[in-house]
């Protein structure tokens, strides 16, 4: 089956999915480019963003997964390639 690559942008409000959102990353670690977190202690959250390669069925279950924690909040962007 063909993978595409994707952007998954997610913004954690509750710093208590952090486990959670950090174990689901790693069971899908094998999919992931690259990953990059910035805190915004300002607000109290933080942004991450994850590169996959994997195929859309797998891209889609890992954001419904992450966006099914509470107090996270998931959008995905796939490539057109």
């Amino acid at each position: 089956m063909e993978t595409r690559v994707a952007l998954i942008g997610i913004i954690v409000e509750d710093l208590n999915s952090a486990e959670s959102l950090n174990a689901l990353l790693h069971e899908y670690n094998q999919y992931i480019i690259g990953r990059m977190g910035i805190p915004y202690r300002e607000k109290n959250i933080s942004i991450i963003s994850v590169v996959v390669n994997a195929e859309a069925d797998i891209i889609s279950t890992l954001a419904g997964k992450l966006g099914m924690l509470p107090g996270i909040s998931v959008k995905t962007v796939y490539s057109k390639k």
